[in-house]
């Protein structure tokens, strides 16, 4: 007797309601329709059963991350919060050396959500894990009420395998190494301002956001001691500095004038009093690599997409240990210390 396949469900609705989270048929439309046909997980069980040969081999490590994401507006240009969340996850576990597998989604929506809105930041979750060559394997929904929210929050978690012979970790920087940035800082950060409708620019300025791994394992295989990488996300670059100089027990001087920084950054940063070493990043780290090894890692970088601006900005030393030195373009010293207070909310 031939069976006949069940037909796809389908969202009747235009707008998320209660019942959308009731554990009932109009829960499953959304799930099946708006996110499984998208994300293709295998199967519609409660958890992912998952297997990859990097995980036999003897040594190998499992990396796990999870993130919340919130930004405001959900939309912006060069991304959405579903771009932000599956390249933050993705790049958490890149920078430690791991080569990210699979991620899950977990989404709070509130009642009144446009579902056109929800397949778009489905369809961009979609794209970036291809990007990074990803899986979303599994994940949740939950709807709340009507101003019990604010759009859509989506919380990640990633699992990635690091490789028996990586160690990255702050705490091996050592005097003389090396600093590089990918690209150009605080993009993300000016999007989002720009976005919001604080900012009448004439110029577009898009996030920075994309997913890392390429670019790190390309830094990897070119600059095998690599120390530590650091994506600048919260914080920005200053945080990230701060942190490494603490744990290495180093100081770390970089240059005002070896900074990438767009034109139309500086001036948002200038009007709005802001400091773009502050600014959050969401396709921006930091690497620390032997001095030896800092031009195969700069070209490297510069062969892959996200590495194209890649540029030293300065190195680990011995004096001022624990403290980020700035050499400013009028030849003075200048402390950057970490972020103090909330430059910006709701950035990721």
């Amino acid at each position: 007797m031939n069976q006949v396949p069940r037909q796809p469900r389908r969202v009747v609705a235009d707008k998320i309601t209660m019942a959308h989270g009731g554990g009932g048929k109009a829960m499953r439309d959304l799930i099946e329709d708006v996110f499984t046909s998208v994300f293709c997980p295998p199967g519609m069980e409660d958890q992912a059963r998952l297997m990859d040969a990097a995980i036999t081999v003897p040594g190998a490590r499992l990396a796990f991350t999870t993130d919340s994401f919130v930004v405001s507006p959900m939309e912006f240009p060069g991304g959405d919060i579903g771009k932000i969340a599956v390249c933050g996850t993705v790049n958490d576990l890149a920078v430690g050396g791991a080569v990210p597998l699979w991620l899950s989604a977990a989404f709070i929506i509130e009642e009144g959500v446009d579902i056109a809105m929800l397949r778009r930041i489905a369809a961009s979750m979609q794209k970036a894990a291809k990007e990074a060559g990803v899986s979303i394997v599994t994940g949740d929904t939950k709807v709340v009420g009507k101003g019990s929210g604010d759009g859509v929050f989506i919380t990640t978690s990633g699992v990635g395998v690091i490789a028996p012979d990586r160690n990255l970790l702050a705490e091996t920087v050592q005097p003389g190494d090396v600093a590089i940035v990918n690209g150009v800082l605080g993009d993300h950060g000016a999007a989002i301002l720009a976005a919001r409708g604080d900012m009448a620019l004439s110029t577009e300025i898009p996030s920075d956001c994309q997913p890392l791994n390429q670019l790190m394992e390309a830094v990897l295989a070119a600059a095998p001691d690599i120390r530590v990488a650091r994506d600048a996300t919260r914080g920005g670059l200053a945080s990230a500095l701060n942190e490494i100089a603490d744990a290495a027990e180093v100081g770390i001087e970089i240059g005002e004038d070896l900074l990438p920084l767009r034109t139309e950054v500086k001036g948002v940063c200038e009007i709005l009093g802001l400091d773009p070493l502050y600014l959050a990043n969401e396709g921006t780290l930091v690497v620390f690599v032997p001095e030896d090894q800092a031009d195969a890692a700069l070209t490297a970088m510069h062969s892959c997409g996200a590495g194209r601006a890649a540029v030293i900005i300065g190195k680990a030393t011995k004096q001022h240990p624990r403290t980020v030195v700035m050499k400013t373009v009028f030849g003075g010293l200048r402390i950057v210390d970490m972020l103090v207070g909330e430059q910006l909310p709701r950035i990721c």
